[in-house]
């Protein structure tokens, strides 16, 4: 089964085209939430020319679509007007939901994206060969996700897969110090500064040939999203940043917080600390767990789902830029001078202008 995708814009001038030429594709799906829509005058005209092909006695049969044909599930508007209009006599002209045309898309080309985090690719990118996680269709709008600390490109093992599903490009890097990204140089400072991560999506990106894409994050990732919508903004269609605006600085990550609230980041403290250094080293996979147990408490997450993200903090820098991450933001560490610039923009707190949900 071959699929091809058209844009809004194209819809109507591509029927018209194809009833004229007599070349119309073998099936069509639209997702038509409006019987007002233009396409509907080209559709009952290729349908009263028995152009299409009532499907309806088969499709009552399939999992996905029985539903459509059941009493009440579709709104009278739409039953009455789109999906079994009167005038297009033979035809059938489906109403369904553009989720649910990827997932056949998906199914019906064998695509098994979950199985995609099991094949993680590699590219060159600024300071970074980067690992990550490329599902979906190459022509779709380009997503990027990022993951926290300490978690990784398995934070999205679900939403990636499902995201795919639906015509999208979603892209799960490895942020530097997790999984299989690594530092290009031995010479590059491990830096865990905040500005330097924002920097490696923006490296990644370009790498890539991406030049704007939809971002989600949490915890790190969502601070590192953020900071690339404010520095960047026209690389960032829209944002879904978790933990809400997290671009700080130095400056206000020296201010005493509340002892309710100081007690929250005691790690950030105890990394701070030569013990602290060497703690992490020993003992990261019980760090991870005891934070993953404390920031979720509801989440009974089993052997296995621990098991496949721990392995990404087994990277050999990842110990070295979860410290500087945390020390840089106390101001322990003055970070590299190429992010300056950055840092000074980011100090004033600027507003993030592209359409966002915290």
């Amino acid at each position: 089964l071959e699929l091809q995708t058209v844009s809004n814009e194209d819809s109507t001038e591509a029927l018209t085209s194809g009833l004229a030429s007599g070349d119309l594709p073998d099936f069509i799906v639209y997702y038509l939430d409006d019987s007002g829509r233009p396409e509907m005058k080209v559709l009952n005209k290729a349908a009263k020319q028995g152009r299409l092909t009532d499907l309806t006695k088969m499709l009552k049969n399939t999992k996905i679509y029985s539903k459509y044909f059941k009493k009440g599930y579709l709104p009278k508007d739409t039953k009455d007007n789109i999906m079994f209009n009167k005038l297009a006599y033979s035809a059938v002209a489906l109403t369904v939901s553009l989720g649910i045309v990827m997932s056949c898309q998906a199914e019906a080309t064998g695509k098994d994206y979950a199985s995609a985090f099991n094949q993680v690719k590699q590219i060159n990118a600024g300071d970074l060969n980067v690992g990550y996680v490329d599902i979906g269709p190459k022509e779709g709008q380009p997503v990027i996700l990022l993951h926290g600390w300490p978690y990784d490109i398995h934070s999205y093992a679900d939403v990636a897969p499902a995201l795919a599903a639906k015509g999208y490009r979603v892209i799960v890097p490895s942020l530097r110090g997790y999984g299989t990204t690594r530092f290009i140089s031995d010479k590059t400072p491990r830096n865990g500064q905040p500005s330097a991560m924002a920097k490696d999506i923006v490296n990644l990106m370009d790498a890539l040939n991406i030049k704007q894409a939809v971002f989600a994050g949490y915890d790190w990732g969502a601070r590192t999203a953020d900071i690339v919508a404010a520095l960047w903004p026209e690389r960032v269609k829209s944002l879904v940043s978790v933990s809400g605006y997290l671009i700080s600085s130095q400056a206000i990550g020296k201010q005493p917080l509340p002892p309710k609230a100081e007690v929250q980041w005691w790690y950030q403290f105890y990394f701070a600390t030569p013990r602290g250094a060497e703690g992490y080293a020993k003992n990261t996979h019980d760090f991870a767990r005891l934070i993953w147990s404390q920031a979720s408490p509801d989440w009974k997450f089993s052997d296995a789902t621990f098991n496949a993200s721990a392995k990404s903090l087994d990277n050999p820098d990842h110990v070295a830029v979860t410290l500087s991450n945390y020390r840089w933001r106390l101001g322990l560490e003055k970070g590299e001078q190429k992010y300056d610039a950055y840092e000074q923009k980011l100090a004033t707190l600027p507003n993030i202008t592209v359409p966002t949900i915290t």
